[in-house]
């Protein structure tokens, strides 16, 4: 049965679609702090446990190591709520180490609609986080921020991982970071960014580590597969 297989193999998945999906139902409830940051962060961090366990070699720990980034910038942006911009560098750091894996996993052919999506993610985003803070002088620094995440964006939908894992977890998760930019801004007074941040967060997280994992596996030799 799927579920028992689920259980069975991939208990660290299981355990962070348990964290991630019920995350959203308690975020905005009156649980201590420590608590929401706790779990706020394990979503994540059992993706990088996951990918370690599920694969071997460089590219795993690579992988890994950016969903463990990603679980720290979760926590620090609760830790230091009026201080985004540190939580901001522990993302940065783990894009900077998906746009390394990525890059040394290019796509060899793209089709010309590729690359024109590439670039536009690539020239986009950026201009639109710029464009979104109502304190304008907070836009140089997200853009400077979102310069990092477009790289990753768009280097993560041109490498040869899975577009419809890999590629799409990416931009997912540019769309969060976009929604987080508006709700301090244009959108200010919606209920969308609530809805819809931590979602596209979470599951573009989720695409991109099963996308890269995956198919590192499906490339591996018997060897280098573990038999979790």
């Amino acid at each position: 049965m799927p579920q028992r297989a689920m259980i069975e193999k991939r208990p660290w998945l299981l355990a962070s679609l348990i964290a991630g999906i019920s995350y959203f139902f308690v975020k905005d409830s009156q649980l201590p702090g420590l608590y929401l940051m706790a779990w706020k962060g394990a979503g994540v961090a059992l993706l990088a446990v996951y990918a370690l366990v599920r694969h071997t070699g460089a590219d795993s720990r690579q992988i890994a190591a950016v969903m463990a980034f990603g679980a720290l910038g979760d926590v620090l942006l609760e830790w230091f709520a009026d201080r985004i911009e540190i939580g901001a560098v522990a993302f940065l750091i783990g894009h900077m180490i998906a746009i390394h894996l990525y890059w040394r996993h290019r796509r060899a052919l793209l089709a010309p609609s590729q690359k024109l999506l590439g670039l536009v993610l690539l020239v986009t985003i950026p201009l639109i986080a710029w464009s979104l803070p109502a304190d304008r002088a907070a836009a140089p620094g997200i853009a400077l921020y979102s310069a990092g995440l477009a790289v990753m964006a768009a280097a993560a939908w041109t490498s040869s991982f899975p577009r419809y894992r890999v590629g799409l977890g990416a931009v997912m998760f540019a769309l969060s970071d976009l929604l987080i930019f508006a709700h301090v801004g244009p959108l200010a007074d919606s209920p969308l960014p609530g809805l819809l941040i931590w979602p596209l967060y979470y599951f573009g997280q989720f695409l991109i580590c099963i996308g890269v994992i995956g198919e590192l596996r499906s490339r591996a030799t018997p060897d280098r597969v573990l038999p979790q």
